[in-house]
């Protein structure tokens, strides 16, 4: 337990704000005039009807004021006690037991994946704010799009990997045709199958991998790699919407009738980029994930994730958070999580991308070692084959649609430079760099950096992972900088423009389709250039000749549906779209096959026959001799010259490698008793959420029921209020639960609470729920009440543990927001267009009204006090305590706060709804594909997951948004 005292801060500055407003109340309406001595004497008002018993001011007195500030001690220390609470209290790793052994686990796992998504989302903005500073553009409500499609790519990453650690599995599954060890003799056989995602298929005639082999796939860039393993591992026909045909059988169960987590401990899956899909903080409770969702107890979980550790070699980074690994370290840690369960078939989807020499080898070896030693049958695609040439023991290509027989890569030719345009030594530079130094959080990133960029001259900086190449491209490209020290001098007279294509290029794209980016690309030439005119299809064109023979969609496709090396491309399309005097690229060749590679050397030494001085930051270090590069090495953070000749692709020394000990397979883990989830049938959930509601609702309205009911009863109202808001959110909760069964549910809730609570927590307003109105309208709508619902609920959960604001308010919070939520999902769904963001731009202003109607109406009593003109009086006729409330409303809430969110909330529908409508709407429900309409089997297996997010609506058509097979 460890102490945090922010919220112990923010509750005393509340406790503060409460009594001070306290006081206000009581001088404003009434004056405060006890005794003496006098401090003001206020000349008194008298409203009109229906307002007559309400007095303006008045004599304000020394015991008045003193009276007034007894009266708040009580709710005052109750704020203060909640302050402590929460300071003491470790939230997330409460949510994190509850989702090992507690009857709401649905939830709470969908709040841990909430929790592990707030670093993900502040990268995420910080990402997209530098692409819209190399773009040109004004970071603004536009820029809510890219952030948003990246916290979706987040959801579906996390989504699949929770799939097939085996959330929501019914079994523990190991194939009875085994050899005694748990594996199975033939862990996959794929025979006259045929993998379909949209209008691709890939024909696969006869594939059985052998245990303890190394199966290796290549192919060109989008040609299938990844939509195979995504098939082999369940996953294409389970949660992106394409289909099997054929005999495909993993672990002994037909892909196709079976969803990835009944297998999860048969199959090990590690996915491109697999830092984008870790669904907890601690890289400890990553590995532990996939036992933890089977029950094993907490110390059997915890020595199995020791040995694993031990055995792949990252048990120093146990106790690390996952946003502090590197990527080396990122794609280990993904392998021991995949392989904790001992799986007899392994699936690696480019394992070596963005990794520097160093780590590359360190994967090589333990992917050999789980082979070798372990037995797995490892599969893995790849660009970069020839690394993997000393380990593989089968090649497979993928040719016109089909995986066939292939062959080990010839080993490369020494790269031939090929120079560039002879640099005129008599011409000045165009960029020099001196002395730089780039500082993180008080952390060095660079240090001593010097770099001197000629026209026609390409440069490569090459160094280890974490060397602070691609800090020094950012400083060079913004000119500077906080936390950048050291000179810039772009040298150049003409004002030539300095672009960057960043290493996140996909948040470059801010429009929905191709074509949408190629114009807005072309406009914004035509602003530089002084409104000089721009040839329609210029941009077209200039993508046309970067793609090369392949060519790239242009239509309406939307640019995150693209593959990889597509979108690569087009991201350095739109940064050279102006011909920039200085261009700097982060790993042009990511993700590209040879194809691609040679069409951006073609691309890159074009712009420098043009005169531009080109910057690379690369692994690829052939690449960069191909284009005859001067050579910058990099160590720890410092750029010293060096001659071409004597650079090498890694300044640092080769550090030992060890070959982990996967001799002897591990015992087998046993599930414990796992904990009791409670399913309700659907109409006694149906009965209990009602119910729920209309208590919760009595529990806003009781100081206008309690009129009704006799004076001891009446007395009682506002403690019984407050004892029936948390039992009717826990009841449901418990309803709702049930709902949250599928991973892609809790991915896509938790992804979506954990924007919605920096947008709440990152409000200014009462409740800070302004902005985040605009997400809880645009999410309902397009996911339904259900989700809505849900949605609200999470939200103020997360946020409230975020900033320790969890209270005996926390309740009323959760349902008001959680009504916004479901009321945008209950309004007329064939509403379409213009008109449905003017629906829902107007239910938007209603329910900003009614938000603060009802949360100002419980507590209105408590916050006034008694003795003033609005206070609250038991057994009052309902007419004057109504006037007395609506008084205290209309000046404390309505006429401010509540006006500006109705304010905020309709123009953030009116500016960005359409295009986060449409972000929200690609997102495909889990099962949405299924594997074909006659698969019965299938469909009966997934009935329950279906059943469980009915709020989400299938469309067909639509892709995955942010899936690796959208495109393969």
């Amino acid at each position: 337990m460890t102490f945090r005292p922010a919220p112990l801060r923010a509750a005393a500055v509340l406790a503060a704000v409460f009594i001070a407003a306290r006081v206000i109340y009581r001088v404003l309406f009434n004056g405060a005039g006890l005794g003496a001595p006098l401090l003001l004497d206020l000349p008194q008002l008298r409203l009109p009807t229906p307002y007559a018993h309400v007095v303006l001011l008045g004599p304000v007195s020394a015991p008045g004021v003193w009276a007034a500030v007894v009266s708040a001690l009580p709710i005052a220390a109750t704020i203060l006690a909640f302050g402590l609470l929460n300071a003491w209290v470790d939230v997330a790793r409460g949510f994190v037991h509850l989702a090992r052994r507690g009857p709401l686990q649905g939830v709470a796992r969908m709040l841990v994946v909430a929790w592990s998504a707030l670093p993900a989302l502040a990268d995420a903005v910080t990402s997209v704010r530098l692409a819209f500073r190399l773009r040109g553009e004004k970071f603004g409500p536009r820029a809510l799009v890219p952030i948003l499609e990246r916290t979706l790519e987040h959801a579906a990453r996390v989504a699949a990997a929770l799939e097939l650690r085996g959330f929501g599995s019914r079994g523990a599954h190991r194939s009875t045709d085994d050899d005694g060890t748990g594996h199975t003799q033939a862990p996959l056989l794929v025979r006259d199958a045929r993998f379909r995602i949209g209008d691709t298929e890939l024909r696969v005639a006869d594939f059985q991998p052998r245990p303890g082999t190394v199966s290796v796939l290549t192919g060109p860039t989008g040609s299938g790699k990844s939509t195979i393993l995504r098939g082999i591992a369940g996953l294409l026909s389970h949660v992106d919407g394409g289909n099997l045909t054929g005999t495909v059988r993993v672990a002994g169960l037909d892909r196709a009738a079976t969803p990835p987590r009944e297998t999860a401990r048969s199959v090990g899956v590690v996915l491109q980029n697999p830092r984008a899909a870790f669904a907890t903080t601690r890289v400890r409770d990553e590995i532990a994930l996939a036992l933890d969702l089977r029950g094993v107890a907490a110390a059997d979980s915890k020595a199995r994730v020791a040995e694993v550790a031990e055995r792949i070699g990252v048990s120093a980074l146990l106790d690390r958070t996952i946003s502090t690994l590197s990527a080396g370290e990122a794609a280990l840690v993904a392998m021991a999580a995949a392989v904790v369960e001992q799986p007899a078939l392994l699936l690696v989807d480019e394992p070596l991308a963005d990794l520097d020499k160093w780590a590359r080898a360190r994967v090589i070896v333990v992917l050999q070692a789980l082979a070798r030693d372990a037995g797995v049958s490892v599969i893995v695609a790849e660009h970069r084959a020839e690394a993997l040439v000393s380990i593989a023991d089968s090649w497979w290509a993928i040719r016109d649609g089909a995986l066939v027989p292939g062959a080990a890569p010839a080993p490369s030719a020494p790269a031939v430079a090929a120079p560039t345009a002879v640099r005129d030594t008599s011409a000045p530079p165009v960029l020099t760099a001196s002395h730089l130094s780039v500082h993180k959080n008080g952390s060095p990133l660079v240090r001593g950096a010097s770099v001197t960029l000629y026209p026609g001259e390409v440069t490569a900086l090459v160094g280890p992972n974490g060397a602070g190449k691609s800090s020094v491209l950012v400083a060079l490209a913004l000119g500077g900088g906080k936390g950048v020290e050291g000179t810039i001098d772009t040298g150049t007279a003409d004002g030539g423009r300095v672009a960057l294509v960043p290493d996140a290029s996909d948040d470059l794209f801010t429009r929905d389709t191709v074509a949408a980016e190629l114009h807005a690309a072309e406009r914004r030439l035509a602003r530089r250039r002084g409104a000089a005119p721009v040839a329609p299809g210029f941009a077209a064109a200039h993508l046309a000749r970067l793609r090369g023979e392949a060519g790239i969609p242009v239509g309406h496709e939307h640019p995150r549906d693209l593959s990889a090396g597509e979108r690569r491309i087009l991201a350095i399309a739109l940064q050279t779209l102006d011909q920039p005097r200085v261009l700097l690229i982060d790993e042009p060749t990511r993700g590209l096959d040879p194809a691609a590679r040679t069409a951006v050397a073609r691309a890159l030494r074009a712009a420098a026959e043009d005169g531009a001085a080109i910057l690379i930051a690369t692994h690829d270090l052939p690449f960069a001799h191909g284009l005859g590069a001067r050579i910058l090495p990099m160590r720890d953070g410092v750029a010293p010259a060096a001659e071409p000749e004597t650079a090498t692709e890694c300044a640092s020394p080769p550090q030992p490698i060890t070959l982990p000990l996967i001799v002897d397979r591990l015992p087998d883990v046993a599930p414990g008793k796992p904990g009791r989830r409670i399913r309700l049938p659907r109409s006694v959930e149906l009965t209990l959420l009602a119910v729920a509601n209309l208590l919760a609702l009595g529990a806003f309205c009781w100081p206008l029921l309690a009129a009704a009911l006799p004076t001891d009863a009446a007395a009682a109202m506002p403690y019984a209020a407050l004892a029936i808001a948390p039992v009717a959110a826990v009841a449901v909760v418990v309803s709702l639960d049930g709902s949250v069964r599928s991973a892609h549910t809790v991915a896509l809730l938790g992804v979506l609470a954990a924007v919605g609570s920096a947008v709440r927590v990152a409000s200014t307003g009462v409740g800070g729920v302004e902005a985040v109105f605009i997400l809880l309208v645009l999410a309902g709508r397009a996911f339904g009440a259900r989700f809505g619902l849900l949605l609200g609920t999470a939200t103020i959960a997360l946020s409230s543990a975020l900033w320790g604001g969890l209270g005996p308010w926390t309740p009323f919070q959760v349902f008001a927001c959680a009504w916004v939520g479901a009321g945008a999902g209950l309004l007329p769904k064939l509403v379409r267009g213009k008109a449905e963001l003017v629906m829902l731009a107007g239910y938007g202003i209603v329910a900003s009204y009614l938000f603060g109607l009802l949360t100002n109406l419980w507590f209105w009593p408590f916050a006034v006090g008694a003795g003033t003109g609005i206070s609250y009086e038991p057994g009052a006729p309902l007419a004057t305590n109504l006037s007395s409330f609506l008084l205290y409303s209309l000046l404390t809430s309505t006429a401010g706060w509540d006006t500006l969110r109705a304010v905020t909330t309709a123009v953030g529908v009116a500016v960005v709804g359409r295009a986060v409508l449409a972000a929200l709407r690609r997102v495909k429900p889990v099962s949405g594909g299924m594997a074909g309409q006659g698969n019965r089997t299938a469909q009966a297996q997934e009935r329950s997951a279906e059943e469980s997010i009915k709020e989400l609506p299938v469309r067909s058509g639509q892709s995955s948004g942010g899936s690796p097979a959208r495109r393969p």
